[in-house]
């Protein structure tokens, strides 16, 4: 097995390893963020439903204009007040959070702290 596809392999398993865990409900959605190198995503889901719920990207036009650079802590911490004013206007305060195949360190913190701020419980 080459060296990419088993880095390929473990993140997988990390992220079912996370996931096998949290399922988000109607009372309790999953909030999943998602980085890339330029980017950083976040969508509120309602599994039981299998829709999203609210959403918030640095690829948005609104959010382009606040933040220099996708990939940073900065753009995480606007991703995260997004996401968290996004979801009490659609009547969402608890969720729970799902990184992953990441780790709970650096932008994913930012983010999860920023929408802690701005009045999400998880």
């Amino acid at each position: 097995m080459n060296h990419e596809k088993q880095i390929d392999l473990q993140r997988r398993r990390r992220t079912w390893r996370v996931r096998k865990r949290i399922r988000g409900t109607s009372g309790r959605p999953r909030l999943c963020i998602v980085r890339s190198l330029k980017h950083t995503y976040a969508q509120i889901i309602d599994d039981s439903k299998g829709c999203t719920l609210a959403a918030a990207a640095t690829t948005e036009s609104d959010l382009k204009g606040q933040v220099k650079y996708g990939g940073n802590k900065a753009a995480a911490e606007a991703i995260g007040r997004a996401i968290a004013q996004r979801a009490i206007a659609a009547g969402i305060k608890q969720v729970c959070f799902d990184r992953g195949s990441a780790k709970y360190h650096g932008r994913m913190a930012a983010l999860a702290e920023a929408a802690r701020k701005a009045g999400l419980s998880f």
